[in-house]
């Protein structure tokens, strides 16, 4: 009796994961840097100065490009491979197309939950979000580029008199940073850019899930993760207590300054302490 290939475990179990898991853990990167430059001003007074300018990419739009649809080949009871029939194509194109109308569906629920509504599929969310984003303070120049990718100018000056993190975005439930400031009651600052550190931690396991689950279905994964190419900069009058840069903090007209280059090859997430004014 002849057969259709049977899927292995492993693609098998992933696919049971559901594509309402996979969108869950692939939004734990909802952003990603492009090529970008990126510098914050700390001063002792609690003053900052924070910007970002050039691309910014909308995971979830750059990965729910539509895969074609592709046949699975067919085996006889030995398992060799062996054209198919005309009715084992029709039916793998019609367990395809109810795939297809399933994640359709699971994906669209989970936008409800964490994308503000939005539905990636849709070719007119990326000028939704580019337009949600000019309402917000900081964003001077948010343009819809394609492919999930946006080139932006963000800028926001003030106190800091509580926590900062950006980027942040209207009507999401959640989003990964970029830089974050945590302050602590003795008046020093945390600094962490976990965005700009490399692909091993939950921009890694997004783009994995969402590569796995492409391949389930013959999709094309060549451009399913993105590369940050770029330099943060961080300069301040005020005492450093701790970085991991390569070379250490450098002198500076205003104060001192530490800079991370962000690439592919960075082997970690920024950080630093700052002791400021208390």
């Amino acid at each position: 009796m002849n057969r259709i290939e049977r899927r292995p475990l492993g693609r098998r179990l992933l696919a049971g994961l559901g594509v309402t898991a996979l969108a869950l853990l692939a939004a734990a990167c909802i952003f990603a840097p492009g090529k970008f430059t990126s510098t914050l001003d700390l001063r002792k007074n609690r003053t900052f100065t924070f910007r970002y300018a050039g691309e910014i990419v909308m995971v979830p739009l750059k990965a729910s490009k539509p895969k074609p649809y592709e046949p699975e080949a067919c085996h006889d009871e030995d398992y060799n491979e062996r054209p198919c029939t005309d009715e084992e194509l029709a039916k793998q194109k019609t367990d395809w197309e109810a795939s297809n109308e399933r994640k359709k569906k699971s994906d669209a629920e989970a936008s409800q939950m964490l994308l503000g509504g939005l539905d990636p599929s849709d070719p007119k969310a990326g000028e939704q979000i580019a337009e949600k984003l000019r309402r917000q303070v900081g964003w001077n120049k948010v343009d819809y580029v394609g492919d999930g990718k946006f080139d932006v100018d963000f800028a926001m000056t003030g106190r800091l008199d509580h926590d900062f993190t950006f980027p942040t975005i209207e009507g999401f439930a959640m989003n990964n940073a970029f830089v974050q400031l945590s302050l602590r009651r003795d008046g020093s600052v945390r600094l962490d850019a976990p965005a700009f550190g490399p692909q091993g931690g939950a921009a890694g396991m997004g783009a994995m899930m969402s590569g796995f689950a492409a391949n389930d279905k013959g999709g094309d994964t060549s451009d399913s993760t993105v590369d940050a190419d770029g330099t943060f900069t961080l300069t301040t009058d005020g005492e450093i207590l701790a970085n991991n840069t390569d070379e250490g903090p450098v002198s500076v007209p205003n104060g001192k300054a530490l800079v991370w280059k962000v690439n592919p090859r960075t082997p970690a997430a920024p950080t630093a302490l700052v002791r400021l004014t208390p």
